[in-house]
This record gives C-alpha cells, structure tokens and sequence, in this order.
C-alpha cells in the first residue's frame, strides 16, 4: 500500500521543474534584447554578403568609417564592371582624377581599349605626332608597320639598302642579308676557297669543313688510323 509520504519527493521535484521552466521564459525577453542590442545594424545602401556574415556596399559605393559612400563618376566615364571604381569612355583618358578626350594627330588610330593611340601602319610616332616612314629602294615595311627592312639579298647601309657582294661559291644566307659559302667551301674573307678534305675524311654535317671517317682521328691536318680502338 502506497502512504502519502511515499509520493511527496514527486511532488516536489515536478514542483521544481515547473519552476525553472517558469523562470526561462520570464527571462527570454530580456536575453533576446541583449542579443538584437549586440547586432551591427547595417548603413544605407548595403547588402548581406553572399558569403559568410555582415554586410558589404552596393555596386556604386565604397566603404568610409563603416558606411557607405557613392563614387563620384565624371563626365564621360562610367562605373567598370567591378562597381567600385570607373573608366573613362572610348575616346578619353584619366587626367586629374577627371577624363580628359584624347587629341589624336593625324594618321592616328585609337587602341582596342580606347584611352590611347597609335599611327596607322606606314608613319611612326614622335612626340605627338605621326611623321610618314621613308622606305628607300630595295626595301619595304616591316610588320610592326613603324619601320622598314631591307629586302632579300640587301642589307642596311645608312638609310639605305646596299646590295650583297656574293663571292663565287657563295649564296644568300638563310637571314637574307648575308651569305655563306655553298657546301664544300668555307669563308675566307670576303670569298669562299674549297675545303681540303684529307685522307680517311668527309665533310661534316654543315658542309663547310670536314672530320675524320670512324676509325681514325684528327691530328693537325690530316686523319691517322685511331691506334686506341685496335683491339
């Protein structure tokens, strides 16, 4: 048979958990105060970070002592695809803090990007100007347009283009504006004299001097039998 003192420790303790129960919710109000009163409120023209938390600037403004300031953009500018910052349109360039339009000679041509420029093949700059290049005979542009080159079998002489003096024996080396001596011959000066190929050798692979066959060796001017590789 179960006595009332048997059941009072019960009572007791499911008193006691109804009290601190009690007591947390009398005191949530004050702690979610606390809580929002501790959170940074974001300034004007701001967003949430797409990644983490707090908060960043808009496109079009920058941070200043945690707020958020508007980029001043010039006339004939624009905000650049990042949104902090600006560029200046095709045809101007930064200048001061402003954008300045850029003053283009004549036989000149904007770059890609548009805040600068170049002369149009054929004229070179100088200063700010574009001043025509002089192409003398036996010669013609080069690619980059701004300078010229002689042509194959010339070479440059002043402002001129003088032509090759090729021995006998000779040809147009591959740079065009030299010459070597064909295979078998090698350079002497300004000519091209056989190469003396002794016994037991050959020419090398450049076709300008020789080397001993396999089995002999150099010594001076000629090929003796390699005594080392007897056996």
């Amino acid at each position: 048979m179960v006595t009332p003192t048997s059941i009072h420790p019960v009572r007791r303790t499911g008193a006691g958990r109804f009290l601190i129960l009690l007591l947390a919710l009398a005191s949530w109000p004050t702690f979610a105060a606390a809580r929002e009163g501790s959170a940074e409120v974001a300034p004007l023209n701001t967003h949430a970070k797409r990644y983490g938390g707090g908060w960043e600037c808009d496109r079009g403004y920058l941070e200043s002592s945690r707020s958020c300031v508007a980029i001043v953009v010039p006339p004939d500018a624009y905000l650049d695809s990042s949104g902090r910052g600006w560029q200046c349109n095709r045809g101007y360039k930064r200048a001061d803090g402003a954008c300045a339009k850029i003053d283009m000679p004549p036989n000149a041509f904007l770059h890609s990007d548009g805040n600068e420029w170049d002369c149009a093949r054929g004229y070179r700059k100088t200063e700010r100007a574009c001043v025509a290049v002089p192409v003398p005979d036996n010669a013609y542009l080069a690619a980059s347009g701004d300078r010229w080159q002689c042509e194959r079998g010339f070479r440059v002489h002043g402002d001129t283009c003088e032509r090759l003096a090729i021995p006998q024996d000779g040809h147009i080396g591959h740079s065009g504006d030299s010459w070597d001596c064909d295979r078998g011959y090698q350079k002497r000066d300004a000519s091209c004299d056989a190469v003396g190929v002794p016994s037991h050798g050959h020419l090398d692979y450049t076709g300008n001097h020789w080397t001993c066959d396999s089995g002999y060796r150099e010594k001076g001017e000629i090929c003796t039998k390699d005594e080392r590789r007897e056996p």
